[in-house]
């Protein structure tokens, strides 16, 4: 039986974890959740998980939540020895920092400013919140001066969180290549991967949704 993954595809993390499955050709049935109206907190739902978040992954009695914790799970269970998440302790830690920027800085300040637009009907983000995910880019910029993907030359699970969570982010401080070339360069690159719809559809519709967030009257 497959892996059940419960998702929305505006998400990030959810996105992170499809990308995921399919370098590592793992087939997933997938279970929709409709968080802008709180599915996610009814009580079947909040049993599986009880943070209420997505995505939820359900695999042979294992419940595992939180992207990063997902995307382990599966590189450890399905991918072995696979590059995108090595045995090797000095690249895998490179690769989990990346990863615990991704959750404490990048994507914690890109949600915020989400939920003022979509759920709090602010139609100006606020400078404070702009100069923090535009220095969160920074860092960004400074990690791919030693390679082209985020921890190194090859590409890894890191690569998948902070690509989605960039892909939501630049809807709201956008990517300006003068003043982030590198990020532009690694942009451009993962654009190149054959499943990119995978992102490249979710983010569409994320950006068509804060859009349309921002101009009602």
């Amino acid at each position: 039986m497959a892996p059940k993954l419960y998702s929305t595809i505006l998400s990030p993390c959810v996105r992170a974890v499809l990308l995921c499955a399919k370098a590592l050709g793992v087939e997933l049935e997938i279970v929709e959740v409709d968080v802008v109206n709180g599915d996610q907190l009814k009580n079947e739902f909040l049993k599986l998980n009880p943070q209420h978040t997505v995505p939820t992954l359900v695999d042979d009695g294992v419940v595992v939540w939180d992207s990063h914790a997902i995307m382990i799970y599966l590189a450890e269970k399905y991918g072995k020895e696979n590059p995108l998440y090595p045995s090797d302790p000095s690249k895998r830690a490179i690769i989990n920092q990346r990863l615990f920027f991704d959750s404490g800085d990048l994507f914690s300040k890109s949600t915020p400013i989400a939920g003022m637009i979509i759920f709090g009907g602010v139609k100006q983000i606020p400078e404070k919140n702009a100069k923090a995910l535009s220095e969160a880019y920074g860092f960004l910029e400074a990690f791919l001066e030693r390679g082209k993907y985020f921890a190194g030359d090859d590409m890894t699970i890191a690569d998948f969180s902070i690509w989605t969570t960039m892909t939501n982010a630049s809807c709201f401080v956008p990517i300006d290549e003068k003043i982030y070339p590198n990020i532009t360069a690694w942009m451009k690159l993962m654009g190149t991967l054959p499943y990119q719809e995978l992102n490249a559809v979710g983010g569409g519709l994320f950006r068509d949704l804060v859009e349309s967030s921002l101009a009602k009257s």
